[in-house]
């Protein structure tokens, strides 16, 4: 089967790019031959930049032409959109769709349909995009506190729902939980649409070794709790029958400053690469996920997942789906630094009970997250709507 891949890179690169590279190297590893349309951020740069960029952002007419040409030159059977903001724009869809070609894409988050694309405001959840439409955001500048930005975003969001374009041009919606399945319906998105495939990685199981301590991976900021976190800790205190509890912190982010001045409640490890956080998750009780906000599908769940690592995570989103209570991890109130410290409490006085979660938590890897049940999901979605009329 011949792919296009369609996706706009972030500056700062993440857990999206991440998720494109696995799924281009998996479908490559598997004989399809692959072409990757990636459009760069960098580009975004002084003000004609961000002029030109703004200009595009509900409809890109060059985008839409060079799609457009790609489709011709490459005769791909089906094309895989991971982001389309803010360079290639939707016009990508009715590029593929003028060229009946068939088009997947991956919610990764909720910019479809809200500004935030976090679904979260002043380190809050709301819904009041899905409720109420996108145009509250303007006043409240949600996009890098852009007027301008936040306008075009919202007018992208509110033109194409109206123009039906999500539920007329895409043949398949991908997305990472039933969480999410909700809310994009809630949005308007149809259902039918709408389908489940979760992320991957490839984690070979290592002999058990010693574990200690707790661990962070993640960007240093506010959806992603790390306040929350270090308050939790302030509240924990050694006993004389238990020792010191350590947690320590990968990642970079707006953050970072606060994680830094509370050594030696935490050990702040900075930006690791790949392999450095899976020794880390190979050698730690529990990974802790204090996030305030929608997560999708953190690729450290499935990571922690495969080295054998549950996660105390908060009880939110997505996240009460991904963890299972008492079975791969351990769920508290998002947000409630006290549950948290006494989650934490917890699984440092029950280690054995924690390392039984850790191995169904590689189980339950083994069951839903490798890359070879990754790419029969993956398949079965292109060859069903290769073989729909388009």
């Amino acid at each position: 089967m011949k792919i296009l891949v369609v996706h706009n890179a972030y500056q700062l690169a993440g857990g999206e790019d991440s998720v494109v590279r696995n799924e281009v190297a998996l479908l490559q590893q598997h004989s399809h031959d692959v072409q990757l349309h990636l459009v760069s951020n960098d580009s975004v740069r002084g003000l004609l930049g961000k002029i030109s960029a703004a200009a595009g952002v509900v409809f890109s007419p060059v985008s839409y032409f060079r799609i457009r040409k790609i489709l011709r030159e490459q005769q791909p059977d089906i094309v895989h959109v991971h982001n389309f903001f803010p360079l290639i724009s939707p016009a990508v869809f009715y590029a593929c769709k003028a060229s009946h070609i068939p088009v997947v894409m991956t919610l990764h988050n909720y910019r479809l349909v809200c500004p935030t694309a976090l679904l979260m405001h002043d380190g809050k959840v709301t819904e009041r995009s899905l409720t109420h439409g996108p145009w509250w955001t303007i006043p409240k500048r949600v996009y890098r506190n852009s007027y301008i930005g936040t306008l075009m975003l919202a007018l992208m969001i509110a033109t194409h729902k109206t123009l039906g374009t999500w539920n007329r041009t895409v043949g398949r919606f991908i997305l990472l939980s039933q969480f999410s399945v909700s809310k994009f319906v809630q949005a308007g998105i149809n259902p039918q649409l709408l389908t489940i495939k979760p992320n991957f990685v490839d984690v070979e199981q290592t002999p058990e070794q010693e574990r200690a301590g707790f661990l962070f991976v993640g960007r240093l900021s506010q959806e992603k709790g790390i306040d929350v976190l270090l308050s939790a800790l302030r509240r924990l205190h050694p006993t004389s029958d238990q020792p010191a509890i350590k947690v320590s912190v990968a990642g970079d982010g707006p953050l970072a400053g606060q994680v830094q001045q509370s050594v030696p409640l935490v050990e702040p490890l900075g930006s690791l690469k790949t392999h450095e956080v899976r020794q880390w998750m190979s050698s730690s009780n529990a990974l802790i996920l204090p996030s305030v906000w929608y997560e999708g599908f953190p690729m450290v769940i499935v990571e922690a997942y495969a080295c054998g690592l549950p996660i105390i995570a908060s009880r939110i989103g997505a996240l009460a789906e991904l963890i299972e209570d008492g079975v791969t991890g351990l769920l508290f109130n998002p947000g409630d630094d006290a549950d948290l410290a006494a989650k934490i409490q917890w699984a440092n006085q029950h280690p054995e009970k924690i390392k039984e979660m850790g191995r169904l938590a590689r189980q339950r890897y083994e069951e839903k997250y490798t890359s070879e049940k990754n790419y029969q999901e993956l398949i079965a979605i292109y060859e069903f709507l290769v073989s729909e009329p388009q």
